[in-house]
């Protein structure tokens, strides 16, 4: 997924519930089904900053010599200024492009033939 070039809103959005309840007909199961995907995300995001900002860790002992890198601040305001998990999340699972399955649902399936 790449979350940069993402459709979803950056500010807090008002959502329909009867959207959320189309998909699995559970809003409870549809929000639980968000929450996972928005956690995968930002552990996606998490690893991406970090990998990024490894570039810049400096292992000296001296804790006077602190000095700011510009790059470095505007790599780390770009990630600031990024949607939140969730809001892709939701914008994920409203276009339908996340993947999901019940298995207990799939079991009872398989036991009905």
């Amino acid at each position: 997924m790449d979350y940069k070039k993402s459709k979803s809103p950056v500010n807090t959005v008002t959502r329909d519930v009867l959207e959320l309840w189309k998909e699995t007909d559970n809003v409870y199961e549809s929000v639980a089904i968000i929450a996972k995907r928005a956690n995968q995300i930002s552990i996606e995001i998490k690893q991406d900053l970090s990998k990024k900002l490894a570039e810049f860790a400096s292992y000296n002992d001296s804790l006077e010599e602190v000095f700011e890198n510009r790059e470095q601040i505007e790599i780390s305001r770009y990630y600031e200024k990024l949607p939140k998990p969730t809001l892709l999340a939701t914008q994920e699972f409203l276009e339908g492009n996340i993947y999901w399955r019940d298995p207990s649902k799939d079991n009872l399936d398989e036991e009905d033939f």
